[in-house]
């Protein structure tokens, strides 16, 4: 399953009431970071389907959200479980780093 995209409209519907943990990328089109771990995370959708899902929302067009959860700098990535905010990451990390606080986090 492939990343999904969502709005500050389907946020609740998709992240806070997902029956499964909800990893939130935080990007912006122009962020080069983010660009960067875009693969990565699309990867790891695939690989760790069964334990997490992978939401992005972009701050530009979506900024209710990011103000709402603190976000000050992107990327950032959010993990949610059971609708709270269980783990928070700022910055651009490797696929294996990102992959080991996923599972370190759910």
């Amino acid at each position: 399953m492939a990343t999904v995209a969502t709005t500050d409209a389907k946020f609740e519907a998709d992240v806070l009431q997902a029956d499964k943990p909800v990893l939130v990328d935080f990007w912006a089109e122009w962020c080069g970071p983010c660009r960067m771990i875009a693969p990565a995370l699309e990867e790891l959708s695939e690989e760790l389907a069964e334990q997490v899902q992978i939401i992005k929302i972009n701050i530009d067009d979506n900024p209710d959200a990011p103000t709402k959860y603190g976000v000050r700098g992107i990327p950032t990535m959010i993990l949610f479980k059971n609708g709270q905010q269980a783990a928070t990451q700022v910055g651009a990390m490797p696929k294996s780093a990102i992959k080991a606080w996923i599972e370190r986090e759910i």
